[in-house]
């Protein structure tokens, strides 16, 4: 059982780290308050359809591992005994976080893990919100599609509409069908949270400031398609596995978040 509520791993890899799985914290989040994670990938291993230069758990090829990802069984008994013991401590969880060392939704029982956390959740603190965080690479998995609508919070990501752009900086595991994402993103009807990244820097040699109007114009255009909930846009916080990457700037994120609010949709940033 156990014993302390922060468990993560701090690796030695360009100073990013990895989760303790199959659940962390409680911690601090940026953009949903004190959050419970639970991590669906091994506590010593990277397992992702993405493969982003700037992730705080650094690039796949330098988490390979060996290890297994925690069973249905496992996360829902980890999952349970922590919230006996913040129950019994007086700490409430504002949100249970579907995160840690990759796409969750990649697990093969990430439906019915789902299903085992809202049961918990409605036991031990029925007001807490239960997010995801996700790339999007899945949502043609119509189980996967169905489970998402079921949390509070389901958070997708969209960095940019630029297939060169994506394809460079996120890095798919495999083949990604932009087109296809952004379908499928509408299909939500409403029931989704955008969250993108934005920042400046160089990659190889090649500049990747995605916050000029060459993105952000047709971006916003299909996040108007997407007519999403919310749109939630962050920069860097953490050192990086790409040491020329840079934060984009607080005046940038604010103009940004105000384009958004002109054409009606809901939108906060995180520095």
């Amino acid at each position: 059982m156990h014993s302390l509520y922060i468990f993560v791993n701090f690796a030695d890899v360009m100073g990013t780290v990895l989760f303790e799985s199959p659940v962390f914290g409680p911690v601090q989040s940026r953009r949903l308050g004190v959050s419970l994670g639970i991590n669906l990938m091994p506590a010593d291993a990277k397992i992702c359809t993405f493969d982003c230069i700037y992730c705080e758990c650094g690039r796949n090829a330098e988490r390979r591992s060996a290890s297994k990802r925690p069973t249905r069984a496992d996360v829902k008994c980890a999952l349970e005994l922590t919230l006996q013991k913040m129950q019994a401590d007086g700490m409430v969880p504002n949100v249970i976080t579907f995160a840690g060392n990759g796409e969750p939704t990649a697990h093969p029982h990430f439906a019915a893990i789902i299903d085992d956390t809202i049961e918990l959740r409605n036991r031990y603190f029925p007001e807490a919100k239960i997010s995801v965080l996700s790339n999007g690479t899945r949502l043609d998995n119509q189980e996967v599609f169905n489970a998402l609508l079921k949390v509070d919070n389901n958070i997708q990501k969209l960095d940019t509409v630029n297939t060169d752009y994506i394809n460079m900086v996120d890095a798919p595991v495999g083949r990604y069908n932009l087109e296809k994402v952004i379908e499928n993103l509408i299909r939500f009807k409403g029931k989704v949270i955008i969250q993108t990244m934005f920042m400046k820097g160089t990659y190889n040699g090649i500049d990747v400031d995605n916050t000029s109007q060459d993105f952000v114009a047709p971006w916003l255009d299909v996040i108007e398609k997407i007519a999403p909930e919310k749109v939630m846009i962050y920069t860097i916080d953490r050192e990086t596995p790409v040491s020329t990457l840079e934060k984009a700037p607080k005046e940038t994120l604010d103009r940004i978040v105000t384009l958004l609010e002109e054409r009606g949709i809901a939108a906060s940033a995180s520095y």
